[in-house]
């Protein structure tokens, strides 16, 4: 899988872990790894990552609601929410992804998923974060 693929993945599971909570979203994450037609290096990545992101939600959304004005997470559409939470998990604690690489993806997720204003709204809350994001 392309790591666009990868991702597009990763999505899809937090934007179903925002239907589920405790017991049944590990359920239902496992199920959603499970389903994914892919090589076992790569599931096993998707798997990690995901969980991580789950782990790292409340810092996530901490930061997200310090920088989203009038737009806190519980007001945000579920797509775009999803896509932001990936995009800052990118920014915030894989340091191999590059800062606009990981805003660039999230933009294309926002297209493919969210709605006609996705992609601004999701561009421009992950602008807000940069300053915090960015090495220099």
């Amino acid at each position: 899988m392309s790591r666009r693929e990868i991702r597009e993945q990763i999505f899809k599971i937090l934007f179903r872990a925002e239907f589920y909570t405790g017991e049944e979203l590990d359920d239902q994450l496992e199920l959603s790894v499970g389903s994914i037609e892919a090589p076992e290096e790569d599931i096993a990545y998707i798997k990690n990552k995901t969980a991580d992101i789950c782990r790292h939600l409340d810092e996530i959304d901490a930061l997200i609601n310090a920088h989203a004005e009038k737009w806190k997470t519980g007001r945000m559409a579920k797509a775009e929410l999803a896509i932001i939470r990936l995009a800052v998990y990118e920014m915030n604690y894989e340091k191999e992804i590059p800062v606009f690489v990981a805003i660039n993806e999230a933009v294309v997720l926002a297209k493919r998923y969210g709605d006609e204003r996705g992609p601004g709204f999701v561009n421009g809350i992950l602008a807000k974060l940069l300053p915090q994001t960015a090495d220099e």
